[in-house]
């Protein structure tokens, strides 16, 4: 029996038929090699049927979730087990249905019972399942075989391949015979790193071939496991002067029973690379719309084919080299570590492929109002945009309830060679935030720096049918990824550019009048003056902005040459790779225990600090408390960087550091330089039984003969901090007025307030109650400085 259709099923149990009884051998393999945990545990039946599994687990003490998609087997389950506590009956599809009823945080054991068989994208369900166990837990499979079933019934049983498919990547496999049946117990992650694999050379001088991409209507690509061991796309040689698209749409019809029209197949890319030194030419042809049921119609080729999760396409074994390059031409970062290919994109005009799991909808939905909620999306347009855009489809090497986390966390889809992220999707609560402080109107012409596709779409989105987006970055990886993600998912009113993003749009994308917004999207010491030039008078430019290290989200409007800050919000992104990258000058110190970091100020030299250091600290109190609700001291950081001459920051790399300074390791504080001389700025807990009691007081420790003077201009300044900038909620800080001119502007053009030089323009900062006077700059002689950059 090899039911297929649902309401097949929901005869099968409607007619008060079932399955093979659970047998005492069964029982007791469970007992022994999925014992509950101490304290209780957590199971999950799938394909429960009329509950009998899902009972006798609830009786070994789990509380059991037992799920199938057939309304009649879960109303026989609920009758028969009526008294049976600690089982919750789901009516889930589980190769279908959104997730949202399974237990979000895991499972403890997962049971499929005479259910795999009937699965179709096994690797997929198996792997999904897999990332829902517990650290610990198993995933236990009971199967027929064949070898042990009569031959009518051999179309529900798995043969010695197929069972070695199943196993194959779990960290611990046990294969156990329970009666006939494969009782199968895997542990450990359910996955393996993705390679790309060669067949046996060939004889030929040279080989063509066309490969398909075919996605579901969840957004899954379909491969096929080839007797060869490995996954490969539908495809394969052309045969005499047929086109590249027709032979993929041939071989598709031929591999997979899948039918699909020559007007919806689009040759997008053309592979160049060799086989076993052979020169290979592979056309990528996407194919946008299909219609057929999914057959293996050469099973002497292949084991079975399926559809296949992307976020899943790094850790599935073996894929043949071009199939994983094909797939890599489309969604750019998938699978990583693929062998070297020349690409020729061909401008196909094509339409974007819809494609989502039903659970993205209402992911998306719980990111936007975790972000509505938190205050940060006030309009409607920009509500709309984040309920709409499908973050997901920009962001398809994470599964999508990491693509909407609605927390701090923003995707990172790019690292350096040391690891450090160089691109990413920002967390969705600032790309609201940044996007509200735009203020665009329908029909807004926007200019981005630094792509990715998602934050363009959002701001196409706000801007209406009559906007558009221009979207620049310097990296060509960034670029063409932005570009295939736009085609498949996007508006059609982004237009992305591979140009340093520091040099603005260019030219022939700039409106007469001027960019009606811009988005800078990446960390930023200066402003860039082609950012200004290029944005219409009134307009908003935003950007994450560094000053004395401190990065803080700010929106300015452009009067004439001059920006005015109109908004600031704390954030932090990735670096600026362009000609503006600058990195802060950093002076190791104590054989690297601590290290200093002199962001808008020249290098110093270390003479006579070291010395300093290892002798006696001067410690003065502030007098200023700070509550655990109320420890985010930024705008205190902030203040410190743009009023106080000399200011550097002090990092601890090394716990032998901590004693001396007082900061923790792997973090930093305020301070200020003197003559062979600094002191720091950081905070003291003091003593209190109750955690809601807890304070911390602002001290000043300060080193060298000018120490005392330096601390005392700490304290100034945190008083002066506490008394006319701080709230007590910590949104509620009190900014500076801001405005940036642009470089050369001389001394008496400039408004009064703290002048920070950058490089293209002079940032001016007027804070509240700036008249108070602070003690003065301790001199120190030229001489103790290098040159800026060294």
């Amino acid at each position: 029996m090899t039911y297929t259709a649902r309401d097949e099923w929901e005869q099968h149990y409607g007619e008060g038929k079932g399955w093979r009884r659970l047998g005492e051998r069964e029982q007791y393999l469970l007992a022994e090699h999925a014992p509950v945990p101490e304290g209780g545990g957590r199971a999950l039946d799938v394909g429960c049927g009329t509950g009998e599994l899902a009972a006798h687990l609830a009786g070994m003490g789990y509380t059991v979730d037992a799920v199938d998609f057939t309304e009649s087997a879960l109303a026989r389950a609920r009758e028969e087990h009526a008294d049976v506590e600690g089982v919750h009956w789901l009516h889930l599809d589980i190769e279908r249905d959104d997730p949202a009823p399974l237990h979000e945080e895991g499972y403890d054991l997962i049971t499929l019972r005479l259910v795999y068989p009937f699965v179709h994208d096994r690797g997929r369900v198996l792997h999904g399942l897999g990332e829902r166990l517990r650290d610990g837990g198993a995933l236990v499979v009971i199967t027929p075989v064949r070898e042990t079933t009569p031959e009518e019934r051999r179309g529900i049983a798995l043969d010695e391949d197929e069972i070695a498919v199943l196993a194959t990547d779990w960290e611990t496999v046990e294969c156990l015979d329970a009666d006939g049946l494969a009782l199968l117990v895997l542990r450990g992650p359910c996955h393996a790193d993705t390679r790309a694999v060669e067949k046996r050379p060939t004889t030929a001088h040279a080989l063509t071939g066309a490969l398909a991409i075919v996605t579901d209507d969840a957004g899954r690509v379909l491969l096929g496991r080839s007797r060869r061991g490995m996954l490969e796309l539908p495809g394969g040689k052309t045969q005499g002067p047929e086109d590249f698209a027709s032979a993929a749409v041939r071989e598709l019809a031929e591999e997979t029973g899948l039918v699909a029209d020559p007007a919806d197949a689009y040759v997008v890319t053309m592979l160049v690379d060799d086989s076993h030194g052979i020169p290979r030419l592979t056309a990528v042809v996407r194919i946008t719309a299909w219609t057929g049921t999914l057959t293996n119609a050469e099973a002497d080729k292949f084991d079975r084919w399926e559809f296949f999760d992307l976020h899943a396409l790094a850790c599935v074994g073996d894929v043949f080299a071009p199939a994983a390059l094909a797939i890599d031409s489309m969604w750019p970062g998938v699978i990583p570590d693929l062998p070297p290919v020349v690409s020729y994109p061909l401008a196909a005009d094509r339409p974007p492929v819809p494609g989502e799991p039903d659970e993205a909808a209402r992911l998306r939905h719980a990111m936007a109002q975790t972000v509505i909620d938190g205050g940060w999306a006030p309009s409607e347009p920009v509500r709309a945009a984040l309920r709409t855009v499908p973050r997901h489809r920009f962001a398809p090497e994470v599964n999508v309830s990491a693509a909407y986390d609605g927390s701090d966390r923003a995707v990172i889809t790019r690292r350096d060679e040391t690891g450090t992220a160089i691109s990413s999707v920002s967390a969705a609560w600032l790309q609201a935030d940044m996007l509200e402080s735009l203020r665009l109107q329908p029909g807004a012409i926007v200019f981005e720096a630094g792509s990715g596709g998602y934050n363009a779409e959002l701001l196409a989105h706000v801007a209406g049918p009559d906007g558009r987006v221009v979207s620049v970055d310097i990296d060509p990886w960034v670029v063409r990824r932005t570009r295939a993600f736009l085609t498949e998912s996007g508006s059609g009113r982004v237009t992305a550019v591979e140009a340093d993003a520091a040099l603005g749009a260019p030219a022939h994308l700039v409106p007469r009048s001027g960019f009606d917004g811009s988005m800078i999207t990446y960390n930023c010491w200066d402003i860039a003056p082609a950012w200004r030039k290029q944005l219409a008078e009134g307009g908003r430019l935003v950007l994450p902005l560094e000053m004395g290290g401190y990065t803080r989200a700010i929106a300015f409007e452009r009067r004439g040459k001059v920006l005015h800050a109109r908004r600031f919000t704390y954030c932090g992104f990735v670096r600026d790779q362009g000609q503006q990258a600058r990195p802060a000058p950093v002076v190791p110190l104590l054989d690297g225990a601590l290290a200093l970091r002199c962001d808008d100020g020249p290098a110093v030299g270390t003479q006579g600090l070291e010395e300093a250091l290892r002798g006696r600290r001067h410690e003065v109190a502030t007098g200023v408390t700070m509550r655990a609700a109320n420890s985010y001291f930024g705008s205190l950081q902030l203040f410190a960087a743009t009023t106080l001459s000399g200011f550097c920051r002090l990092a601890v790399h090394q716990e032998s550091a901590e004693a001396v300074t007082g900061i923790a390791k792997d973090c930093d504080a305020p301070a200020i330089l003197g003559e062979a001389s600094l002191a720091c700025l950081i905070h003291v807990q003091k003593d209190s039984d109750r955690r809601e009691d807890k304070k911390w007081e602002w001290f000043a420790y300060a080193f060298g003969e000018q120490g005392p003077e330096l601390a005392e201009r700490l304290v100034a300044t945190v008083l002066a901090w506490d008394r006319h900038i701080r709230a007590e909620a910590n949104d509620e800080h009190a900014d500076p007025v801001l405005t940036v001119h642009p470089a050369g502007t001389p001394d008496d053009a400039l408004p009064a307030g703290y002048v920070l030089d950058k490089v293209n323009c002079r940032m001016v900062f007027r804070w509240p109650g700036r008249d108070v006077v602070l003690p003065g700059p301790v001199e120190r002689p030229v001489a103790d400085a290098v040159a800026e950059g060294v």
